[in-house]
């Protein structure tokens, strides 16, 4: 299990600095090759950004801006991804994305690595 995630690119959307810094040490002990890590939604407006990586770990709210319309756009460009988020109801977010795992913060690195590694098709 400790290179579940190798050579897989990863994007990290993620506000919180040290959150985003554990997940990226989280993901590279698991054997990830790329991490890039964005702070801001409005960066990741082009198609490239799209499909510059493997699979995304995307943060529900961004400094007070919900990721679900980029959560939607992930979607429709078949993009793997899981949601992690601090806030407790995620019913929501599973009807509007069904098979879309959803890590609650605070999280256990297992239960993110799994969701990461089945988004990849490694599960």
């Amino acid at each position: 299990m400790k290179d579940i995630l190798s050579g897989l690119r990863i994007l990290i959307v993620e506000d919180e600095s040290l959150i985003a810094l554990d997940l990226e040490q989280l993901c590279l002990d698991h054997g990830a090759s790329d991490i890039v890590i964005e702070r801001n939604l409005d960066r990741l407006q082009s198609e490239q950004a799209l499909t510059a990586f493997d699979v995304a770990i995307v943060d529900l709210m961004l400094s007070g801006v919900s990721a679900l319309p980029f959560a939607e756009r992930l979607r429709d460009h078949k993009r793997p991804f899981v949601f992690t988020s601090g806030f407790g109801d995620m019913g929501q977010i599973a009807a509007a994305f069904p098979g879309v795992r959803a890590v609650g913060k605070p999280f256990s690195g297992s239960d993110l690595i799994e969701a990461v590694a089945a988004a990849a098709g490694r599960l």
